[in-house]
């Protein structure tokens, strides 16, 4: 199909792109909250074209950037990631991985010189996990959902069979060293349950034609990273909502259970233990505040109220602070005071300090994610502001044999930026590489043809200039490279988009207050 708009003359893109993507920084960086996340786009390696000789000469247009960049990117998540929204079971003590924030990671730019290069990325933004082989264990996909177990998930195992197997010792001493063995089983069947919990509400999300990257089960409980917001208030509270409440389930199942076993043999203990844990995580997740799962149902009853989801955020997630600054305070004193169903401790010993040790844990837990779900929320008030029409470079079409240094005249003479390599009848076909046209010393120029430069367009590297926010990241992320062909509905070329130049924009709009 013909994009060129008539004989390789493309539509000039929009070359003050600097203006939208600013000069302040090079390259943006789930618990608690991320869609885990829009994140910015993932430059395609490029290695191979590092800069190597002399830099551009007077005839070539000189690099954005000042120097060549490596162009990273940033994000989840939150966690529940502009992409990803997280739903934590019970004790969720191991800290949110902010995803979505983004760490700027370049040098100072020179606004006056017209040619951006970017090159191969450095602090790219974490891959999804069917991508890499940073999730754990997989063991299974269930509803076409990969589940991970995380190395410190063991960890936990090996204390809860610790724990459990003393008390299970006291109570059926005729066990002995069997009684270890019974606390394992334990173990894998608390787990289980946490595993049903997440399944919740990832089945509710598919319900709701959100996409859900993987479920992780972890220190202290489980997280469902789901890739997009719910797009209504009483979505949200669903999907929030279905966690606890399969919980509760378990607890019921649980105890109708035990109603029918002796309470001192090995399934009365095991039924008795599920029962209670179950309902402690349904509990635990029903408290008012972010990251937990109450928190997000309070959010949803914000937003349904002011029909705003950055107020029902906020809301939550200082409540979600409060939460936090009460579980630091409030659990060892309930617990030293026997409220909680051990008897009153005077004095202070190693269980007080372990009980200060776990609140210290929760409450920094619950603490951060709340600042990670303000985060998100932010940084989806913003992705908005992130238009390919806006971003696009002004590119001028060349052949594939004209000579390097006649295309970055060409260029400069039009104020272009970019390079588009057509064909005889003015079809595009590849796009010359800023990071290669670094690499090529200026008296070898004039013999480099540009096709040796140019990298081919593949459908991927296809974007539709009406392309904003999420969508947009979305597709830049589906097909790494560091250049992307822009045109209209129409066909028509309209520009090149240089990832480096999103990353730029993505953290210019997060440095703004909401």
């Amino acid at each position: 199909m013909d994009v060129s708009g008539g004989r390789g003359q493309p539509r000039p893109g929009n070359d003050e792109s600097a203006d939208h993507t600013g000069p302040e920084a090079q390259a943006p960086g789930g618990t608690g909250d991320a869609p885990t996340t829009p994140s910015a786009p993932t430059p395609a390696d490029d290695t191979d074209a590092r800069p190597e000789g002399p830099t551009p000469g007077p005839d070539a247009p000189a690099p954005e950037g000042g120097t060549p960049q490596d162009s990273g990117a940033a994000p989840d998540h939150d966690a529940h990631g502009p992409g990803h929204d997280r739903h934590r079971t019970p004790a969720h003590t191991e800290p949110p991985v902010d995803r979505p924030s983004h760490v700027p990671a370049g040098r100072p730019e020179h606004p006056d010189h017209p040619f951006a290069h970017s090159g191969s990325g450095k602090g790219q933004p974490p891959e999804r996990p069917e991508e890499r082989k940073r999730g754990g264990l997989l063991m299974g996909r269930p509803f076409g959902v990969p589940v991970y177990v995380a190395p410190s998930w063991f960890l936990v195992a090996i204390l809860i069979t610790w724990v459990f197997g003393g008390q299970i010792d006291r109570v059926l001493p005729e066990l002995g060293a069997a009684s270890y063995l019974v606390s394992l089983f334990f173990a894998v069947a608390f787990y289980a349950s946490v595993l049903v919990h997440e399944l919740a509400h990832t089945l509710a999300a598919l319900r709701f034609k959100l996409p859900v990257r993987r479920i992780q089960l972890q220190f202290f409980g489980g997280v469902s990273e789901i890739e997009k917001e719910a797009e209504t208030p009483g979505r949200e509270f669903v999907l929030a909502f279905v966690g606890p409440l399969l919980s509760l389930v378990l607890a019921g199942l649980f105890y109708l259970g035990l109603l029918a076993v002796e309470p001192s043999s090995v399934p009365g203990v095991l039924l008795a233990g599920l029962m209670v844990s179950n309902l402690i995580v349904a509990v635990f997740n029903l408290l008012p505040g972010l990251p937990l799962d109450g928190g997000r149902m309070l959010r949803a009853v914000v937003w349904a109220i002011t029909g705003k989801p950055m107020t029902g955020t906020v809301a939550a997630a200082w409540v979600g602070r409060a939460l936090a600054v009460c579980v630091l305070i409030g659990l060892p004193l309930l617990t030293q005071s026997g409220a909680l169903g051990s008897d009153a401790v005077d004095n202070v010993g190693m269980d007080t300090v372990l009980d200060a040790l776990l609140a210290a844990i929760l409450a920094a837990i619950i603490w951060t994610g709340a600042g990670n779900s303000l985060r998100m929320a932010r940084l989806r008030e913003h992705l908005p502001e992130l238009r390919a029409r806006t971003l696009t470079r002004r590119a001028v079409p060349v052949e594939n044999d004209t000579p390097l240094s006649e295309a970055l005249r060409r260029a400069n003479a039009a104020g272009a930026r970019a390079l588009v390599v057509v064909d005889a009848e003015g079809r595009p076909f590849s796009l010359v590489r800023e990071a290669a046209i670094v690499g090529v010393p200026e008296h070898r120029r004039p013999w480099v043809p540009v096709g040796t430069l140019a990298q081919d367009i593949t459908e991927g590297m296809r974007v539709s200039a009406e392309l904003a926010g999420e969508e947009l990241l979305d597709a830049l992320r589906s097909a790494p490279a560091t250049e992307y062909l822009v045109v209209e509905e129409t066909g028509e070329i309209y520009g090149v988009l240089s990832a480096a130049d999103v990353e730029r924009a993505f953290v210019k709009a997060m440095a703004r207050p909401s």
